[in-house]
Formats: structure tokens, C-alpha cells, sequence
């Protein structure tokens, strides 16, 4: 006979593995425990006569050969076991120490039991009914709070899909999710909150709790829940005087509070956020003998809570990961072209596995500087120092100050491999106040607020799915930046601590979409175009007409760091973590980062001051020679500074006047982009107002101008309100119409010998370039236009596109000279004679260049006012046939 045994105090996902151990050996008797907690009893009082449970009572006189064990490790004896019994295990706690090494284990570290079960089941096709499907979906909700624990896995969201593909009831399943306490449950509830008391540990706030409940027969689970629900600490310890002894009910919020193992230290067990322990005492002990031995237990746990709770801020949390390493026997001169390519200030030495040293820049520059020949055995400072990923901020702080080391390596204490690296700059930025980080729930809110509802679907399911495989992802830089200011775009960009173009691609078998990779650079693009329809249908989307509102891709890049192998050269790239990807960024303000998956939904990563500087309102560089690996950060910071109304900080505008010969090292048509950039913007000109008072544009170009003028007709573009008559394009190729413009009554005033230089210098297209060579001739030809007859002007600006004539009516002051460009364009662009070359064919005569001279005659006789009436054209037509010697 086979029998299917779980633990007392059974919950759903106990009853539930039971179930899917019979589906998978339908020949075994699942036999329910005699303690299952109420709200098994309510959901088996519904719907057992549908399951396959027998009680104890119905259990056959027989020989049990194989005992499988669901969801606890712990073996309850039943009659017609022996020594030759069988023991099978599913589970999904920690494997115990004590375990018998002959049972047969199937352990896993999903967070309900009842996934390896459903994953069993439809590796073998086994079909379900609805109540079935059901129960066991009540065991993955229950037992994963929903899917929102941390020791949730993705095989429990797998085990979930297909139990609702199988027919399970959402409904049943709410309805028996939260059940309300009952009449001996809310009594014990009105104890335990009169006896909570408050631990702050590590930053974490514990609430802790004994209660008699020696007359309570329901499951104390449920009152954990509803107290934690209410109270909201880090984590939750009840521990209740209970008929079968004391009983501990351990919760947290957080996997900073071990709570299993707060559970192991007194006999029990269980996952990092939920556990539990029973402690029997020896013995029968009268009541109040239970009562004071609750509160002996209590004081131990009290007691023992410290070495369960990991600091808020740990080494892991501020180090810089994966860093490079030297060997005892690297030479000098390597050891010099890694710091110079790589820019950090010191090396762990490592041999055999084992730290042996540390090399600093100050050693290296001075052997250098000697012309010495030595090898980094010779240079390091030599020592074993090394410290924990989870280690305190207190202890790096004493392990810095004994041993004067300014980097300490950061070593995993399981595999002993250097995992990181820590320095005093990291350390002391981590000490100083820190600035009023948003809380992940108001950054939530403020996302609620400002992203339409299909974007936010998007990063929601972006985040899901990272959460499924434990990858890091962020949106950094100026959607961050800009959330934070009350100003936010619907552009982002993705960085992921991992592998960008797999991730892309396991969206898109996913979504949908088509996938462009860039493998040198680790990036991806999801073309999100033409699947908008089934993309809005698969997200959460309320509005589901909010299609447009999806980005046409999505650019997911692997977090990386650049290293410049000359000045204003473009940067060679390796994969590395978020903080040294935002660590290559212009300006502390575009460094903040927003993580996405799981639990971190929400929370700002702000490694390098950008927050403080965004309240200050301070634009800075992260490091002296930002403007010698990028020049072009000279006119992003005026336009930062500009469109934010900050100020470029005292040390970044020095270093900026430092720079400016690096201007000349740039290619022009990166120049144009960031010009272009500017021209863009509202502010506009007061940005280039700023360019030339710090000497950019000059070191640009000589010949870029600037004065009261020019920013005074830039200002128009602000309120402009072009005349249909004009017939101007939106765009212009790649370019809005304000930028085009913008560029033409900058320029539009040079000279075209000028003109021409600067064109060429900043590699302009030949459209633009055209653009503004027309402008410059009409500007400079005006003033010889007036008093001409309309038909003299006609014959010059004919040659000119409207955009031209249009920045030159912008561009030039005088009012008859405007007026003149207004009647040309609204009158006498248009006037064209009553006879066609059509017409004189019909008269017989041959075509031939006399058509055009004929027929510009009587256009011009029309605008001067020469005629006045058809009449009149016919005889000046006769005229000029006469004189052409044509005889129609």
C-alpha cells in the first residue's frame, strides 16, 4: 500500500501537493493530517467529496511499502509502516541536517511545493478537472502570497498558467485567499497586539509578540497575515501557547530579516520570509508552567535576533563588482596601461586564489617616474586583507582605518573568489548624509501618474518578466532625472545588469516583435512597430485603443563601462555592473537609475550625487577628464543649465575653460548633432548666449556670430505664426522646421565666403548647406531689390526656395525690404500671363525659344503694370510676334 503524508497544521499548499501526488500515483491514499489549519477545513468541507483525501479512520489495515512526503521533511508514523517502508520526499524547504540519507528527495526551491507537482503533471500530460486545477492553484497563491513573495520562482508562475489553463476558478480562489478571522482567531488577535513589542535591528524594524492561546483551535496564520497587513513591519514573530505546544509564526517583508532562520534556531524551518517552529516542551506542563516556559522561549528568541538580520547597508551594496585583478609577477608597465585604460585607483594582487597584496597609483606613477624595471611583487602593499559581501559598513570602516588600505578586495566567503571591490571614496559618499531618497512607493505613484497607461503596462511587464529569471534591469539617465523633476518624458531607454540581447530576445518570443542586435556594444532594439495590436492585447492595458501610445522600439542596453584610448575619440566598451555603467555618463543628474524587476519596483540607485545635485540644481562632471573623453559634454552642459535654470558648478565650468581646445579634435557633424540638439530646444537661445559667452562657440568657429539681434530673432521662432502663404514644410529631411530655422537666422546674415567655412566645418548636408547659401544671397541682394519693378524681383527671388525667403524676412530689420518679400510671395510669385505655350502651339507656331521670351513678356508687362486686361495682352502679343518675325 502507498500512503501520501504531509505535516500537521496542514495549509492549502500541503493539501495541494498531496492531491498532486495522487494524480501523479493515483494507486497511493492520500490521508489528511488530523490538524489542517481552517482554512483547508472550510475549502475540504465545500469541495472534498469531489478529492481523493481519506481520513485516518479509512485507512486500510494493510502494509504501507512507500510513504511519499509532501511539503515537509518531517516523517509522522502510521500503522503498517516498517523499516522496509519506502520514503519518498517532495519538498521545497531547505534540505535538514538530520535527514535521512536512504529516503528518496525531490527537493526544490520553488515557493510553493505544489509547482514541482503541476510540473511533473504536465511533463506527463495528466489532465485536470476544474476543482482540481483549482485546489492546486489555491496551494501556488497561498503559499507565494499571490506571487509576491520573494521566494517566488517561475516555475510557480508556469505551475499557475497552467492550472487556469486546466479550468481553475479565480473566484473560488479569492473567495478562499482571504478568508475572515474567526470568533477565537479575533480574540487572539486583541492579545498579541496588546503584547507587540518594537526591536530596531540593523535599521529594520521587528515587532515581535506571545499570546496564550491555549483556547484558540483555529490555525494562527491567518492572524500573522492580518497583523502584518495592518502593522507593515520588516518582519513579524508570533509566539502562542497552543494545545500541541509553542508555536512560532515567523514572517518578513524583506530578505534582509532571515526569519527561517530565526525558526531554525528553535527546531523548526522554513523559507526567508515565511517559517515556522513548534517547541514541545518536555513533559506535561500545567497551564500556567506553558505560560511561563512561552515566556522563557520568548526571551531566547528575543535574545537571539542579531545574527538573523543583515545590515540595511551592507559591503555588497557599495562595492564595485567583478573587479580586475593583478598577478604578483604583472610588470609595472602593464599594471600602469590597465589603471590609465581602466581608471581605478587600485588593484587586489591575487595568488593561488588567495589575496596577497594590494597596488595603489601612488606606487606605480613613483617606480614609473624612476625608470624602474619592477614587477608588482616589488611595488604592493603586501597582506591578506579582505572583507564579506555581507559585512557592516562598521566593519569596513575598522578594516580601513587598522590597515590603511584605501581599497579593500570583497570576497565571497562559499566560493573564496574575489566577487568586488570597495574603496573609502565608496564608503564615505555611503556615510555622509544622504540625500531624501523617494521611497519605491512614491516613485511607483509618481510613475501611476505621469506614463500613459500602455507605457506603463510595458515597463510593468518588462519588469515581470526580469523578476522570472533574476535579472537586474533599470531606466536610467533623463527619464529618471526628468520623473523626479515633475517633468517627465515618455522616452526610455533599458539597462540590464546581464545580458541585454537575451533579454530582447526572450521578450520577443514572448510578445512578439523583431529583435536588431549590436553584439559589439551589447544592445538591442524591440521593433515594437506593427505589433502594437497584439502587444496591447497580452499587457493589462485598460484602454485597449492606447496603441499609439506604445514606443514604435525599445532600446535595451547591457550595463557597461567605456574607456577612451585618445581624447574625443569615440569609446571602446566592456560589460560591467549598473554603477559603473552610470558611472560613464556626462553629469550626476543623468546618473540616477530606476530598477524595475520584482521587489526593487521603483527604487532609485543613486551612486554618484545625482540626487543632491538635482536639489541643488548643480550641473557637474563625475570626474576631471569627462571633457577629454567627450568634448561634446561642453554644449550638453549649457544645455542642461539652460533648460533647467541650474548653473554649471565652480570646478566643472574651470575644467570646461580647460577643454575648450578639444573642440577642434571633434568631428563636425558631432558638433552639428549637439547643435542641432540645442536649436531644438525652448530655450534656444539663451543656451547659445551662453556658448558665446564661454568662448564655445568661438573655439567651434571663429566666425560663428552672436549678438542682441540674433537672439532677439530666434526669440520670434518662441511665438511664430507662419502665414499659410509662405507654404513651409514641417520638416526638413531629419530636421523640424524650428531647428532649420533656427539655423538660418543664426547664420543666414554671413557672408557666403563665410558661410561656406563654416558649412564645410561642421560637415553640414547639402540640403542645409544650400538652404543657407540661398538665405545669405537673398539678405545680402535685398537691399538692390528696392524700387526695382515687381517684374525684376520676380526674375531674382524665383530662384530662391520659400524656406530661404522666409528666414531672410525673419532675418532682415527693415520694413520696405519685408514688405517687398511679402508681395513677391503672397502676389506676384503667382501672376503668370493669360496666354500658355499651349495657346501659341494652337496658333500654329512652332515651339522654340521664343515661347520663353514671349511669354516671360507678358508676365512681366502684368506685373508692371504695363496691361491691364486681356485685351491689352493680345495686342502686346502681336507685337512681340511682329517682332520675332512669327506669323501664326
Amino acid at each position: 500500500m502507498k500512503v501520501i503524508l504531509t505535516h500537521e497544521q496542514a495549509d492549502m499548499d500541503a493539501l495541494a501537493s498531496q492531491l498532486g501526488a495522487w494524480l501523479l500515483f493515483p494507486d497511493a491514499l492520500p490521508l489528511l493530517p488530523r490538524a489542517i489549519n481552517r482554512n483547508g477545513r472550510r475549502f475540504l468541507a465545500q469541495y472534498g467529496a469531489d478529492l481523493p483525501y481519506i481520513e485516518f479512520k479509512e485507512l486500510p489495515r494493510a502494509p504501507v511499502d512507500t510513504v511519499i512526503l509532501v511539503d515537509t521533511q518531517s516523517l509522522i508514523t502510521v500503522k503498517g509502516m516498517s523499516a522496509a517502508t519506502r520514503i519518498v520526499v517532495y519538498d521545497h524547504h531547505p534540505r535538514r541536517d538530520d535527514l535521512n540519507p536512504e529516503w528518496e528527495c525531490h527537493l526544490v526551491t520553488s515557493g510553493s511545493n505544489v509547482s514541482q507537482m503541476v510540473a511533473r503533471i504536465r511533463e506527463r500530460g495528466i489532465p485536470l478537472t476544474p476543482i482540481q486545477a483549482t485546489a492546486l492553484a489555491l496551494g501556488l497563491y497561498e503559499d507565494t502570497g499571490s506571487f509576491t513573495y520573494g521566494s517566488t520562482t517561475a516555475e510557480d508562475l508556469l505551475a499557475a498558467g497552467f492550472c487556469l489553463e486546466q479550468g481553475a476558478d479565480l473566484d473560488i480562489i479569492t473567495r478562499f485567499l482571504y478568508p475572515p478571522l474567526s470568533a477565537g482567531q479575533r480574540k487572539l488577535y486583541d492579545r498579541l497586539l496588546r503584547q507587540i513589542h518594537t526591536y530596531i535591528i540593523e535599521d529594520h524594524t521587528i515587532l515581535a509578540a506571545k499570546a496564550d492561546a491555549l483556547d484558540v483551535k483555529d490555525e494562527i496564520s491567518s492572524v500573522a497575515h492580518k497583523l502584518r497587513d495592518v502593522l507593515n513591519p520588516d518582519a513579524l514573530l508570533l509566539l502562542v501557547a497552543t494545545q500541541q505546544g509553542i508555536r512560532l509564526v515567523a514572517r518578513s517583508t524583506s530578505d534582509r530579516v532571515n526569519v527561517a532562520g530565526i525558526a531554525e534556531s528553535m527546531g523548526g524551518g522554513g523559507h526567508k520570509r515565511a517559517a515556522s517552529a513548534l517547541i514541545r516542551p518536555e513533559g506535561s506542563l500545567s497551564r500556567d508552567e506553558t505560560l511561563r516556559f512561552l515566556d522563557d522561549q520568548f526571551e531566547k528568541m528575543v535574545a537571539n535576533l542579531a545574527p538573523h538580520v543583515n545590515p540595511a547597508v551592507t559591503v555588497a551594496a557599495i562595492m564595485s563588482r567583478d573587479p580586475l585583478i593583478l598577478s604578483p609577477e604583472t610588470p609595472v608597465q602593464e599594471a600602469h596601461r590597465l589603471m590609465q585604460r581602466y581608471g581605478y585607483e587600485g588593484y587586489p594582487v591575487v595568488a593561488d586564489g588567495q589575496v596577497v597584496g594590494l597596488l595603489n597609483r601612488r606606487e606605480v606613477d613613483r617606480a614609473l617616474g624612476h625608470r624602474l624595471d619592477l614587477t608588482v611583487r616589488s611595488l604592493m602593499a603586501a597582506g591578506e586583507v579582505k572583507i564579506a559581501p555581507d559585512a557592516s559598513l562598521d566593519e569596513l570602516q575598522a578594516l580601513m582605518g587598522k590597515t590603511d588600505w584605501g581599497q579593500v578586495p570583497v570576497v565571497s566567503p562559499d566560493s573564496g573568489e574575489i566577487v568586488g571591490i570597495v574603496t573609502r571614496t565608496d564608503l564615505l559618499k555611503t556615510l555622509s548624509p544622504a540625500p531624501d531618497v523617494p521611497s519605491q512607493a512614491e516613485v511607483a505613484k509618481k510613475l501611476a501618474q505621469v506614463v500613459p497607461p500602455a507605457r506603463l503596462a510595458l515597463l510593468r511587464a518588462l519588469a515581470d518578466e526580469a523578476a522570472q529569471i533574476n535579472l537586474p534591469i533599470f531606466v536610467v539617465g533623463g527619464f529618471v532625472r526628468d520623473l523626479l523633476l515633475e517633468s517627465p518624458s515618455l522616452d526610455f531607454d533599458i539597462v540590464v545588469e546581464g545580458d541585454a540581447i537575451f533579454f530582447a530576445n526572450r521578450l520577443s518570443d514572448r510578445y512578439g516583435g523583431r529583435v536588431l542586435t549590436h553584439h559589439r556594444f551589447g544592445t538591442a532594439k524591440w521593433i515594437l512597430r506593427g505589433n502594437a495590436e497584439k502587444l496591447i492585447h497580452e499587457l493589462p492595458v485598460l484602454d485597449a485603443g492606447d496603441e499609439s501610445r506604445l514606443p514604435e522600439s525599445l532600446d535595451l542596453i547591457t550595463a557597461r563601462t567605456e574607456f577612451y584610448e585618445q581624447p574625443a575619440a569615440l569609446p571602446t566598451v566592456e560589460s560591467s555592473s549598473i554603477k559603473m555603467d552610470l558611472h560613464r555618463r556626462d553629469f550626476t543628474i543623468n546618473t540616477l537609475a530606476l530598477r524595475l524587476d520584482g521587489e526593487h519596483y521603483g527604487k532609485i540607485h543613486d551612486y554618484w550625487g545625482g540626487l543632491s545635485d538635482l536639489r541643488k540644481g548643480h550641473i557637474r562632471v563625475l570626474h576631471a577628464l569627462s571633457f577629454v573623453d567627450d568634448a561634446t559634454r561642453l554644449l550638453r552642459a549649457v544645455r542642461f543649465e539652460q533648460r533647467f535654470d541650474f548653473q554649471i558648478e565652480p570646478r566643472t565650468l574651470a575644467l570646461m575653460e580647460e577643454s575648450l581646445p578639444l573642440l577642434n579634435k571633434l568631428s563636425g557633424a558631432r558638433i552639428r548633432h549637439e547643435i542641432l540638439l540645442i536649436l531644438a530646444e525652448p530655450k534656444a537661445p539663451q543656451m547659445l548666449a551662453r556658448l558665446w559667452e564661454l568662448g564655445i562657440l568661438g573655439a567651434i568657429h571663429p566666425a560663428l556670430p552672436w549678438d542682441e539681434g540674433i537672439q532677439g530673432r530666434l526669440h520670434q521662432l518662441d511665438r511664430l505664426e507662419v502665414d499659410p502663404v509662405w507654404a513651409l514644410p514641417e520638416r526638413f529631411g531629419s530636421q523640424s522646421r524650428r531647428q532649420t530655422l533656427g539655423y538660418l537666422v543664426w547664420l543666414g546674415r554671413l557672408p557666403e565666403m563665410t558661410l561656406r567655412s563654416i558649412v564645410s566645418h561642421l560637415r553640414c548636408k547639402s540640403e542645409m548647406k544650400d538652404l543657407l547659401v540661398a538665405t545669405s544671397w537673398v539678405v545680402h541682394t535685398l537691399p538692390d531689390l528696392v524700387g526695382q519693378p515687381p517684374s525684376a524681383v520676380v526674375r531674382e527671388l524665383g530662384k530662391v526656395t520659400r524656406t530661404a525667403l522666409f528666414a531672410a524676412y525673419l532675418i532682415t530689420p527693415d520694413d520696405g525690404m519685408r514688405d517687398l518679400l511679402h508681395r513677391y510671395v503672397a502676389e506676384w510669385s503667382s501672376v503668370e500671363p493669360g496666354i500658355s505655350g499651349e495657346d501659341l502651339r494652337a496658333m500654329g507656331l512652332r515651339p522654340s525659344p521664343a515661347y520663353g521670351h514671349i511669354l516671360t513678356t507678358l508676365r512681366d508687362a502684368w506685373l508692371d503694370g504695363k496691361i491691364h486686361d486681356p485685351a491689352e495682352e493680345a495686342a502686346l502679343l502681336e507685337e512681340l510676334l511682329a517682332e520675332e518675325h512669327l506669323n501664326p
